[in-house]
């Protein structure tokens, strides 16, 4: 199996691999149409890689395309699993879509940039005052109800599978969960209703290589985003070597017979 990595250091471990530096890919132009796998472009690789060289790249194109953009993943996540969705509201900045956010998901409110990750980004909004402030100078609005929970669970995919689950705690005043943000991590056991939506959504959109973002309210579990790249503390713990189950994944979907490099 001929592998190609943009990413050294998510790929270490990985035998046999190929490192190229992003921007100098057009440089290697033969090693690329010779591979099996590109691993962890660039986004902005991405649709040069899948459509004009053709090359299968992992994580997979759903994985860039939907969890590049939280209003991507949004739409795609309310179109079939919308009870497993907070509330949410996708408008322009105006000042008419403003008010209405307030009027339907009242406050507080959770309002979040459209490309962010490790929390930044996330804000929650307590007053009027302080919402309309958050408006100025935007042009898309994006919030979510605020949901009453002092943790949340993340779920890792890799592959076809969930590999690994973990509670993220907050720190105490806090409002986020993310580790990077202060949070901490539980190893308690994880509701098995919100492993299987996961795995169910993770299969259904095609995404192989992700962390869900998962709360439980009443029993229920609401998917708060999903992130294609995603931080290896919580799996580190548990003993779990990400490499590893990339590597027998990409084998079992790789070719068995040599395959001649496709001409330019």
């Amino acid at each position: 199996m001929r592998l190609v990595t943009f990413d050294p250091f998510r790929t270490l471990g990985i035998p046999g691999v190929k490192y190229i530096k992003p921007e100098l890919y057009r440089d290697h132009l033969a090693e690329i149409r010779a591979a099996d796998w590109l691993l962890f472009p660039e986004y902005w690789q991405v649709n040069a890689l899948i459509y004009a060289h053709r090359r299968r790249i992992f994580p997979s194109p759903a994985a860039y395309h939907l969890g590049h953009d939280k209003v991507q993943m949004t739409r795609a996540l309310e179109a079939r699993w919308p009870q497993h969705l907070p509330a949410t509201m996708i408008r322009p900045a105006t000042r008419r879509d403003a008010e209405e956010i307030l009027e339907r998901l009242g406050l507080p409110l959770v309002a979040k940039e459209v490309r962010s990750s490790e929390g930044r980004g996330v804000r929650l909004i307590g007053d009027e005052a302080e919402w309309y402030d958050y408006c100025a100078g935007r042009s898309v609005l994006y919030a979510q109800e605020y949901l009453p929970i002092d943790r949340d669970l993340r779920v890792v995919v890799i592959g076809r599978d969930v590999v690994a689950s973990y509670w993220r705690l907050q720190p105490e005043g806090g409002f986020l969960n993310n580790v990077a943000a202060g949070g901490t991590l539980s190893f308690e056991a994880a509701p098995a209703a919100a492993v299987r939506l996961v795995e169910r959504i993770a299969r259904a959109l095609r995404i192989d290589h992700a962390g869900f973002d998962v709360a439980i309210v009443g029993g229920r579990p609401y998917v708060l985003e999903f992130n294609r790249l995603f931080g290896n503390a919580g799996l580190r713990e548990q003993g779990i070597r990400p490499a590893e189950l990339i590597h027998r994944y990409l084998l079992a979907r790789s070719p068995r017979k040599p395959r001649r490099p496709r001409a330019a």
